[in-house]
């Protein structure tokens, strides 16, 4: 039976974890899961962008969402990507994902092509309708290229199985916008990093993030000091995270939160072609900054 979605709090962009010949570490990944819920954060997403979706086959995918499944429990709800070429294997993924442990479904355009607005439409409309399950579509116009406009979000009005918007434009008057137009229809997540203060004041529900793979108990201080109405501690904490923020924002943001997994003793670096490890400068740019950031941890309770 799939766990009651809250959609407040801190849900990690978990990375799926590679052995060194790039085959998938499931065990590396249920350790990472375990480690983060430990740490206290309210759910996880699975096979996002920093889950390297894309990269994995169709039966790794249902390997790495079962092996979530067994170590989440009932500890913690599970969204998983649903991130595929066509909308065909949208459509089966989705029915796969229920069927493998999934709570929730985070949903994208489709890979590679770019639709007009009505083909969008189509591809969402499709996919609601093969599950019951909620779903929340991924808005990263910067990465896949396609920004879900608010006339989109009117065509999917109907569709009940979809709940709301990860928002991963940088574009912070949609947290106005979309709930000035749609209400309380669609309810909003904040979605990029360096934003995610901005996103979380303006009603955003709750915020799935990159970098607290990294620095999960910090994530979670901030977001529960902005639910108590402690905007001095949230500020605090959000301004000595800024800078590692920001690496979500950047086209290599992958290598980047997986390599300050790394650093802080959290998981591996190893990522799948096309992408590769950072190296030269920017390798010693990031470790710098995680490193930095590490010794200047804020004090939290």
């Amino acid at each position: 039976m799939a766990l009651e979605m809250t959609w407040k709090g801190v849900f990690p962009a978990v990375t799926t974890q590679f052995n060194e010949d790039l085959s998938v570490d499931l065990k590396g990944t249920q350790k990472v899961i375990d480690a983060l819920i430990n740490d206290g954060v309210h759910g996880l997403v699975m096979m996002g962008t920093c889950g390297e979706n894309n990269s994995l086959e169709p039966a790794e995918k249902v390997q790495i969402l079962e092996a979530a499944r067994e170590v989440a429990g009932t500890r913690a709800p599970l969204f998983v990507g649903v991130s595929e070429m066509t909308t065909p294997r949208a459509v089966a993924f989705a029915k796969q994902a229920a069927k493998s442990g999934a709570d929730a479904l985070m949903v994208l355009p489709a890979m590679v092509y770019v639709p007009k607005p009505h083909e969008l439409v189509a591809h969402f409309r499709e996919i609601s309708k093969a599950t019951d399950l909620p779903i929340i579509i991924y808005n990263n116009p910067t990465s896949y290229r396609v920004n879900v406009e608010l006339d989109v979000l009117a065509e999917l009005e109907d569709c009940k199985t979809i709940v709301g918007l990860k928002e991963s434009s940088s574009d912070t008057r949609r947290y106005t916008d979309v709930p000035n137009r749609f209400g309380d229809r669609f309810l909003m997540m904040a979605g990029l990093d360096d934003v995610a203060f901005e996103g979380l004041t303006l009603g955003a529900k709750g915020w799935i993030s990159g970098l607290t793979s990294a620095f999960p108990q910090e994530s979670v201080a901030l977001v529960e000091a902005l639910q108590r109405g402690d905007i001095e501690t949230a500020l605090r904490i959000y301004r000595w995270f800024m800078p590692l923020l920001h690496l979500d924002a950047a086209h290599d943001l992958v290598q980047s939160i997986k390599l300050a997994e790394q650093v802080m003793g959290r998981g591996s670096e190893l990522v799948r072609s096309p992408r590769l490890p950072l190296e030269g400068e920017r390798r010693k740019q990031v470790i710098g900054m995680v490193e930095a950031a590490a010794a200047s941890r804020p004090k939290l309770g």
